[in-house]
């Protein structure tokens, strides 16, 4: 291509990528379609609405007129999808072959959350310090496989790291923006996440996924930002973009967030921690003491708020809902709305106060001990980054208790299985989302001058219609330069899969309903000498019936490859396409974004259909909004 030619996306869709693929090549007319569409949009700047059944071939259709913009106009795109199965294919595949097929060059780059970096300065500093920091020998266990990882890893993420005995570990030794020294810091030119920071803003084409994709777009409103400036987005998986955008312009408090917060300032006594291991000068000991102290009391007071939810989620249990939603361990939660600020203040006022009060002094006090002379720069760093989580734990809980935010649905949660657990492990929330997500987005996503194509299998409604889903988004369909397109699948399912509803498997809850879903199982896998997924909507469901037929599938010549147990997701999805004979048992991250092409995966079992219940708070409170303003 000379310099002077433009690159042209649909010419390549039909020339180049069919060269490339030869035989695989299938010309499919909703692939062009939906490519002329997404090129149009992005020359106008304006907003697209696709819905393109399985099949279509939507990551081609959209990055063909990316890579054009690209190379045309000298314009950066991001790409973010739902999961993380779709972002690796993105990544691994699709952009590497079109990198080879094309005439043209273009940069591309995975764009992942800082915290999904190895921290090499954090990672000495946890080394150096283990026996104050780390009292559990399997504790020491997980951070010496972190060690040993650390040599051989390339990219230094977790996508890489194996399966540890303690994964909280990770929060030891993970990036960290709070206690980043930037170019200070010794290990600046080691540094996995500058490294791949740099890399991001080195490239043309950014693939994220949707959460880091919407914390950006909510710190932007706060005058910050996680991407660099972009002219165009596609966001693919657009089915759950609101649930996302909610999540991210919300607010919640956990108990788990608390505690690892407290724990890794002080724990086991006051042996163990950062202030127990903090060198600090002799005229310091004293202001060490005081955060000491601090935080006992903040973690009294923690208890004390955490053990009143808790019991104001056992006092609402009728009317609350159990939560065993896909993917989620440790055993179902209850959750219940929270109407007014009334109610939880009437149970909990003082214990809300109290330790509101108390994260605000810790966090004032360890600012005050990351100023002093002769603490050393490193501990300085982690102190500035623990004060900012209190502070933003007092502000939110304030918020949240008193319902500050207008437009907002309120929820708690905690689990009630009869366990007697301590309050700040007994896995409480309080939370809170926006009812309507769609103003914020109107503001944030679609006012600026970029283009935004919104992609799925799933997003128009009944009879073809885009009505609803642009209206929770914040478009309006009357606009003109916003659009439409509907696109039908190429597959013919009734002549190539057949669907079968097992009618006689015992309810889920039943005493007997384990083993007899252990049984369909085994019987589907085997019959068909596995390629095999069987999606599961509950991690401890998943524990259960993997240890009952490991053994029965090694019997039979299967290879089981268990999600959390065999390995991390992407690693037990590679040695599925390549085992011979594989089943796979997969959660959430499994049931959508995933492509095995040909013979490898010819069987999927589900074991229970992941529903939206109605009266799961946000879609309650949606419901309410819609029946108030004539809907239905």
């Amino acid at each position: 291509m000379s310099a002077e030619a433009r690159f042209d996306p649909l010419e390549a869709l039909q020339e180049a990528i069919a060269r490339r693929l030869g035989d695989r090549y299938e010309p499919r007319p909703q692939q062009r379609a939906m490519a002329q569409a997404v090129d149009r949009t992005m020359a106008e700047r304006g907003a697209l609405l696709v819905e393109a059944g399985t099949g279509v071939g939507k990551s081609f259709a959209y990055l063909l007129p990316a890579i054009g913009r690209i190379v045309n106009e000298k314009e950066k795109v991001v790409v973010a999808t739902h999961t993380i199965a779709l972002q690796e294919q993105l990544v691994e595949r699709d952009i590497p072959l079109l990198q080879a097929a094309l005439p043209v060059e273009f940069t591309a780059a995975l764009v992942k959350g800082r915290g999904n970096y190895l921290s090499v300065r954090r990672l000495m500093l946890a080394s150096q310090r283990q026996e104050q920091l780390f009292a559990d020998p399997f504790e020491r266990a997980s951070l010496e496989a972190i060690e040993q990882w650390a040599q051989t890893t390339r990219d230094g993420s977790l996508a890489t790291l194996p399966v540890l005995e303690r994964p909280s570990v990770w929060e030891k030794v993970q990036s960290d923006a709070d206690a980043c020294m930037g170019k200070a810091c010794p290990t600046y030119q080691h540094c996995f996440y500058q490294a791949a920071r740099r890399r991001m803003l080195r490239a043309q084409l950014l693939v994220c996924n949707h959460a880091l994709f919407f914390a950006d777009l909510a710190l932007r409103r706060q005058g910050a930002s996680l991407l660099p400036e972009h002219h165009h987005v596609v966001l693919d998986e657009a089915h759950a973009a609101e649930d996302v955008a909610c999540e991210h312009f919300g607010l919640s408090v956990t108990a788990a967030s608390a505690r690892r917060l407290l724990r890794s300032l002080l724990a086991r006594g006051g042996k163990r921690g950062l202030l127990a291991a903090l060198r600090a000068p002799i005229d310091a000991v004293e202001l060490v003491d005081r955060a000491c102290h601090a935080t006992l009391a903040a973690e009294r007071a923690a208890e004390a708020f955490f053990a009143k939810l808790q019991a104001f989620v056992a006092s609402r249990a009728v009317e609350g809902r159990k939560d065993d939603g896909p993917g989620r361990a440790g055993g179902a939660s209850r959750t219940v709305r929270v109407r007014t600020a009334c109610e939880l203040l009437d149970a909990a006022q003082r214990e809300v106060a109290e330790a509101v009060e108390a994260f605000r002094q810790l966090a004032n006090l360890l600012r005050t001990l990351k100023e002093v002379q002769g603490v050393a720069e490193g501990d300085a760093f982690e102190l500035n980054a623990a004060a900012t989580r209190a502070g933003a734990l007092a502000v939110s809980l304030e918020a949240l208790a008193h319902q500050k935010e207008p437009d907002f649905v309120y929820w708690a949660q905690a689990r009630l299985d009869g366990e007697k657990r301590r309050p700040l492990a007994s896995g409480a929330a309080l939370r809170a989302s926006p009812v309507d997500v769609g103003p914020a987005l109107r503001e944030a996503l679609f006012s600026g001058d970029r283009s935004v194509t919104l992609t799925s299998a799933t997003l128009a409604g009944a009879g073809g219609s885009f009505g609803h889903i642009a209206q929770r988004l914040g478009l309006s369909l009357t606009a003109p330069d916003v659009r439409t397109l509907l696109l039908d699948s190429p597959f013919d399912y009734a002549a190539q899969a057949r669907l079968i509803v097992d009618a006689t498997l015992p309810a889920p809850g039943s005493p007997n309903h384990d083993e007899a879903l252990a049984q369909r199982i085994l019987h589907w896998c085997a019959s068909d000498g596995g390629g095999a997924f069987v999606l599961f909507t509950s991690d401890a469901q998943l524990r259960r019936a993997a240890a009952r037929l490991r053994k029965d599938f090694l019997a039979r010549g299967l290879t089981l490859l268990a999600q959390g147990i065999d390995g991390p997701r992407s690693q037990i999805l590679e040695r599925f396409r390549t085992i011979n004979g594989a089943v796979l048992f997969g959660l959430m991250s499994f049931w959508q974004g995933v492509d095995v092409p040909g013979e490898a995966l010819r069987t999927v079992v589900i074991t229970k259909l992941p529903f939206d219940p109605p009266d799961r708070p946000i879609v309650e409170a949606r419901l309410e909004r819609i029946a108030a303003q004539g809907g239905d």
